[in-house]
């Protein structure tokens, strides 16, 4: 644990001697959804393999490469690439992006993943603000010593995903005309995708989408005492009653396409907030 400290810490202290600047707000984007920090006005580009202690990402369509630049007015720090626990990282390694954005200052959080819909009224390539989460993966990246430098030991979860920020999220959606969904996402660890039966049992406790992500990060910002906005790009429709094989490449594909709106959204976000 204290590695995980120090590892965290001085990481943060390479990337602000980098960049040279503070980052205002966090962004985390996943499968497919790399491209929109082609919106970032970028003043810095580094791999991943180039920070100080930093995983690298294994899965496709995740670039491993942080952007630090300018969007609406906000300097921006952009995480292009993931870790998961399926990957076979700790928890610690999968919210350790989060831990050093903490350690550098970042107070706000923006989370995007591509997920699949469990809510039948749900169409691929929809955006859904996230408004709770279900955590199914068993883990959890406070359990162990609490580092109270980082957080209180028992962090409350029931305004985890800032309503404050899902509001300028549907104010963004209405002025640029995306249609935005709203919903409950179940974390898994994966990495096989879900079985019939597993996508009734997440509807029967009121699940709208499903993913493999998010859910540990999220609790580490809310340790952190960071707002957090999260949006899922919904790739595609589970119907148990007539299941249709899903693929990574279509997933992607998906997910891309929707890239556009999701950043007219994260836009709008940015202006306003």
């Amino acid at each position: 644990m204290i590695d995980y400290i120090d590892h965290a810490i001085e990481a943060a202290d390479w990337i602000l001697s980098t960049i040279g600047m503070t980052p205002e707000i966090g962004l985390l984007t996943g499968t497919g959804l790399g491209g929109i920090v082609s919106a970032i006005a970028t003043d810095t580009d580094v791999d991943y393999r180039n920070i100080p202690h930093f995983p690298l990402p294994t899965v496709p369509s995740h670039r491993g490469r942080m952007i630090v630049g300018t969007l609406e007015n906000k300097v921006v720090m952009a995480m292009q690439g993931r870790f998961h626990l399926y990957e076979g990282y700790s928890t610690q390694e999968v919210t350790f992006p989060i831990r050093v954005m903490q350690q550098m200052g970042v107070r706000c959080l923006i989370l995007s993943n591509a997920s699949g819909g469990l809510n039948p009224a749900f169409r691929p390539g929809d955006l859904m603000i996230i408004t709770d989460h279900i955590n199914l993966t068993g883990a959890n990246p406070l359990i162990g010593p609490n580092i109270e430098h980082w957080g209180v030991r028992f962090p409350d979860m029931m305004t985890a995903y800032d309503k404050q920020m899902i509001a300028l999220a549907e104010a963004a959606a209405r002025e640029h005309g995306v249609a935005l969904q709203k919903g409950v996402y179940a974390g898994l660890t994966g990495p096989s995708l879900e079985t019939p039966a597993e996508v009734r049992f997440l509807q029967t406790i009121h699940a709208d989408a499903v993913g493999f992500s998010t859910v540990q990060e999220v609790i580490a910002a809310v340790h952190g005492r960071m707002t957090v906005l999260g949006l899922s790009t919904i790739t595609n429709v589970h119907n148990p009653d007539d299941p249709v094989p899903a693929t990574v490449d279509e997933i992607i594909d998906v997910a891309a396409a929707a890239a556009p709106n999701l950043v007219k959204v994260i836009r709008g976000v940015l202006k306003r907030r």
